[in-house]
């Protein structure tokens, strides 16, 4: 009789807790928003989550250390004009946001240190160029102040914010409501799914599909995608029976899915977080009271069931620490922010060990805050490699966090580009008879110049 021989892995017994009370964000009013998104942002600064607003569309940014119950007059960010749909945080500055929304504009705004003392109302840049709401946001790995934006118009827009141009224009691809949008890990491609059944994977700069796979998952709710490690791509979807499926595929050979796993009956939106570093993808159901977690490796089934954290309350969103907000001392592998309907709570993930020194095992080196390529250069054609960096002595910041630079001059000419033309006429004429007085005055001078020089 042969025994079943148990699958070797430091990550089998992997396990998730709260935090206690009082390190929860007690008393803010979510959003009642029916959208997809994870509707939380957080980095080792702030903590961002989409609120409820009346007559528009807001949401809070609050210090990580910030905890316990958060007044009803804490200043928000509230310059959408309807509800935001989903938020992001910059990777390579803490104190930048990206926000989306149903008033079909993508802002960008700048967080103080310490938090927002008062309501934030005007946005550093605003991004005009989707004709209906703005629903997903993603902001490029390696390269500086690219972001990606892809609305209910169909369309995935790049953007080079530091002068508020849309510089790529995706709109012929897709013919129906994209759900999902992500970068792969050094940003060279991008990777969709939408209502059309239909998963694609892009050439960014020349909005090309490189591949793509119909039919990925046979249900008709939505279907969320990431790449996860060596270029492969996870999805997770519904069958025709309403069975929650996760799915893992090869976008060199997309005939049919290396593993094909169905998990429950749920209604939920799976969520997935993928950790490279580790191997592990989190999924996380809307209006679950759980989270799975597998680990992804190159042998069969590829997608192991390593366990999962439940609790009592139900989630609205979910946020998703950087590995280099992490206490790395206390074996903590990844961090959730998860928000219930008054309150959002952290969940931590540990490794078990005994000893408390740095588990090297554990933190291989990570992605950085440090962009590798500058806007400009990347849409010229230029790739970016990952910066990666040790968390032996816990992260701190040894370069200044990139400085957020925009180009009011360029931002002008683009917003009347985008359609947005005031009539220049009046301030044109008038430039032009400085011009001439100028000339005049110049012209005064020579001759008196050579006056006196015919004297002398």
């Amino acid at each position: 009789m042969s025994r079943k021989v148990v699958r070797a892995s430091k990550f089998r017994h992997v396990f998730g807790q709260g935090v206690k009370a009082d390190q929860c964000y007690d008393d803010i009013r979510i959003s009642q928003m029916t959208w997809d998104s994870n509707f939380c942002s957080v980095n080792p600064k702030f903590v961002a989550m989409i609120v409820d607003a009346s007559g528009g569309g807001a949401f809070l940014v609050l210090p990580l250390n910030k905890t316990g119950r958060i007044d009803m007059s804490q200043p928000t960010v509230c310059g959408h004009t309807g509800p935001v749909l989903d938020i992001e945080f910059c990777p390579h500055n803490d104190n930048i946001i990206a926000s989306g929304s149903e008033d079909c504009s993508v802002m960008i705004w700048e967080i103080p240190e310490g938090g927002l003392v008062t309501p934030l109302n005007d946005p550093v840049v605003k991004l005009e160029g989707h004709s209906k709401r703005v629903g997903i946001l993603s902001w490029h790995p390696t390269a500086h102040n690219v972001l990606m934006s892809a609305g209910c118009d169909n369309v995935v827009i790049l953007w080079n914010v530091a002068c508020g141009e849309a510089m790529v224009r995706i709109d012929s691809v897709h013919p129906d409501l994209i759900y999902s949008a992500c970068w792969n890990r050094d940003g060279s491609q991008i990777l969709t799914s939408c209502k059309d059944k239909t998963i694609r994977v892009l050439d960014p700069r020349k909005g090309t599909v490189i591949a793509e796979k119909e039919k990925t998952h046979e249900g008709s709710r939505p279907v969320k995608a990431v790449f996860v490690s060596e270029g492969k791509i996870l999805s997770t979807g519904f069958s025709r029976m309403s069975e929650r499926q996760v799915a893992l595929w090869d976008p060199k050979s997309f005939g049919e899915p290396l593993t094909l796993q169905e998990l429950d009956t749920s209604s939920g939106v799976l969520l997935p977080f993928f950790d490279p570093d580790t191997g592990i993808v989190y999924l996380c159901g809307k209006g679950d009271s759980s989270i799975r977690y597998f680990e992804v490796t190159d042998e069969a089934p590829y997608v192991h069931y390593l366990s999962m954290y439940s609790s009592k309350e139900s989630q609205k969103g979910m946020g998703y620490m950087p590995k280099r907000g992490l206490e790395v001392n206390k074996c903590e592998i990844a961090r959730f922010y998860k928000l219930h309907e008054r309150k959002c709570e952290p969940i931590v993930m540990t490794v078990p060990r005994k000893s408390d020194l740095f588990q090297e095992d554990l933190y291989p080196d990570t992605m950085g805050p440090e962009p590798s390529v500058e806007a400009n250069e990347w849409f010229e054609g230029k790739e970016g490699q990952p910066i990666l960096i040790s968390l032996k002595d816990g992260f701190a910041t040894t370069t200044k966090s990139k400085e957020f630079k925009v180009h009011k001059s360029l931002l002008k000419t683009t917003s009347a580009a985008m359609g947005h033309q005031h009539d220049n006429t009046g301030e044109v004429h008038a430039l032009q008879k400085e011009v001439k007085a100028l000339k005049e005055t110049v012209e005064e001078l020579t001759k008196r110049v050579s006056k006196l020089e015919s004297k002398n």
